[in-house]
């Protein structure tokens, strides 16, 4: 019977959402990547975009699954209000890409770039999912990255994070942050 409260503390561990070790305040990382937008490849670097004001940087675990799918819908229907509050969007996973193109296009409906996170930007946001998923190209086990929001001011300081596997709050959080800024 004393297996029990350990078996309860560890479901409860088990489901409760992940934190990002990154907090605000913090300085972000600063990278420069490959992403697609619209179709297209494009250049991304982090720096640059923080030129033109705050930036939500989204990490979410694979494109063309259930939850990423909804939230790359989520987030471009809400572009408007992001641009209204003087925000970028950029999506990021660890798929490849090739595959981000077609993503780029079809879910996030041209309205946002989404990036390639390499394993130092993985690292260094730590958002490192502590599961492997089969690739639905190549078969093999890959790692994914866990689904955390963050809100980085044009100074370059994260100012809000939100890190939950559901992508039912990642919107609107995000949003309310980043017009908190102004």
């Amino acid at each position: 019977m004393r297996l029990r409260p350990f078996l309860a503390a560890a479901a409860i561990a088990i489901a409760l959402p992940a934190t990002a070790a990154l907090s605000p305040g913090q300085k972000a990382p600063d990278f420069t990547t490959r992403g697609a937008l619209d179709g297209n490849i494009v250049k991304l670097h982090l720096a640059d975009e923080l030129r033109k004001g705050p930036v939500v940087l989204y990490f979410f675990p694979a494109a063309y699954t259930g939850g990423c799918n909804q939230e790359a819908h989520d987030f471009s229907e809400a572009m408007p209000q992001f641009k209204a509050a003087g925000a970028t969007v950029i999506g990021m996973s660890t798929d490849t890409v090739e595959r981000l193109v077609k993503f780029s296009k079809e879910k996030c409906a041209g309205k946002f770039t989404v990036a390639s996170a390499g394993p130092r930007v993985v690292k260094a946001y730590d958002v490192a999912l502590d599961r492997m998923i089969p690739d639905v190209e190549t078969k093999q086990l890959r790692a994914v990255t866990n689904r955390t929001s963050y809100v980085i001011a044009r100074d370059g300081k994260i100012t809000f994070v939100h890190s939950n596997l559901s992508a039912a709050d990642h919107v609107r959080l995000t949003l309310d942050a980043v017009r908190a800024l102004k």
